[in-house]
């Protein structure tokens, strides 16, 4: 089949061509961002979910739905060695810029604001070339976000934003992807400003996007937060909307696949939606016509398997310690040939397939955690976050 014409896209965060099984979600938000609009109590949103299960791209299509209502919206990536003050300013400058308030000495006052608590992170000894400039060509509002304590300068902050959404009865939206590598005062920081917003019912929401150990990383720092969030697991599809992601484009392409083939995909896939992709992509190129056919699929396999052993595996592996990869192959075969998709394991059963001490793998243990390829769901155990990476990891060690 025409390679030129093949709808399917593997990426990072790259929206597939039909977005299938999130129109709950969607609808839920509409509902949100209404309702902030109106000034009605709303909570923001956190959504969380493995590697590849597609977060970022529900992120992303929540914050253009914010965007087709007229909102201010900024975006950033949390990286656990950096402040929040940066990115989060230049999220703020964007969603400003995005309202289109009429009163420019309104705007230019938030402005300024937003660029007071960008600054404030920068010392008095940091040099010139490090101090943050985002084009905001206004001066500096001294004694407003600046008090150096990055929780009552952020509620200071996002009240004069929210405050300016309100004059134009609109809304602003902050989206956070990767939000459970926020530092834990910027995470406290970022609860209690929800907090105080939410009480005075100004229209500024946050949508957090993370790993599934984020509610437990918010609960920590802020025992409110498990009443602060609305909490969204997002997992694979379902059968349904899995062969709505294959069909839909491939129909759109006057192409389409037999019922034999979508039980392979789905058999292969297990409804991941990179996976879907990824298998989507070979099997398209791989098919000699229309409709494409379980054998197609069994052709096209390894082609598949090899595209996320490179793209999708053996990426997030190769950022490994070889100490660390000794870890991940420990978890890989602790946790056996099973079901599950995480291969949820006893820290203390990687330490005994590693004849070593549980404490002298904490070092190990904790660089995979903060790089983000295992979580800990609960106290004494961890889990791959990518699906089937202990598949993989056995894999490799057979290969």
């Amino acid at each position: 089949m025409d390679p030129i014409r093949n709808p399917y896209a593997p990426g990072a965060g790259q929206r597939p061509p039909e977005l299938a099984g999130r129109d709950e979600q969607l609808a839920a938000f509409d509902v949100v961002l209404e309702r902030v609009s109106r000034g009605r109590p709303e909570r923001s949103l956190v959504l969380t979910g493995l590697r590849g299960v597609g977060k970022t791209v529900l992120l992303n299509a929540l914050r253009s739905a914010a965007v087709r209502k007229g909102w201010g919206t900024g975006k950033l990536e949390a990286r656990p060695d950096q402040s929040l003050r940066r990115p989060l300013s230049s999220a703020l400058h964007q969603a400003v810029r995005e309202l289109g308030h009429p009163e420019p000495a309104e705007t230019d006052h938030v402005l300024g604001v937003i660029r007071s608590f960008a600054q404030r992170d920068a010392g008095s000894d940091t040099k010139l070339r490090d101090r943050w400039s985002p084009g905001i060509a206004v001066p500096v509002v001294r004694g407003r976000a600046d008090s150096g304590d990055v929780e009552i300068d952020l509620v200071e902050l996002l009240t004069d934003v929210g405050g300016l959404a309100a004059d134009v009865g609109k809304g602003i939206g902050i989206f956070i992807d990767e939000m459970q590598d926020l530092g834990v005062d910027d995470i406290s920081a970022l609860c209690a400003a929800c907090h105080e917003l939410s009480q005075n019912g100004l229209p500024v929401i946050v949508v957090g996007a993370g790993l599934p150990h984020l509610p437990a990383v918010l609960s920590a720092s802020k025992s409110y937060s498990e009443r602060l969030f609305s909490y969204q697991r997002i997992d694979r599809l379902s059968r349904d909307s899995a062969d709505r992601a294959l069909v839909a484009p491939a129909g759109e392409e006057e192409a389409g696949f037999t019922a034999e083939a979508l039980d392979a995909m789905y058999d292969a896939t297990r409804g991941y939606p990179y996976f879907i992709q990824a298998y989507g992509r070979s099997v398209w190129d791989l098919a000699p016509r229309s409709p494409i056919t379980a054998d197609d699929v069994a052709v096209a396999g390894p082609e598949a398997e090899r595209e996320l052993a490179v793209g999708f595996f053996g990426s997030r592996f190769e950022r490994a310690t070889p100490a660390e990869r000794d870890y991940l192959r420990a978890m890989a075969d602790a946790a056996g040939d099973d079901d599950d998709p995480v291969g949820s394991v006893a820290t203390s059963d990687v330490a005994a397939f590693l004849g070593k001490k549980p404490q002298s793998l904490s070092p190990a243990r904790d660089s995979l955690l903060k790089k983000g390829l295992i979580y800990s769901g609960e106290r004494g155990r961890i889990a791959f976050t990518v699906p089937h990476f202990g598949r993989y990891l056995r894999t490799q060690a057979l290969a």
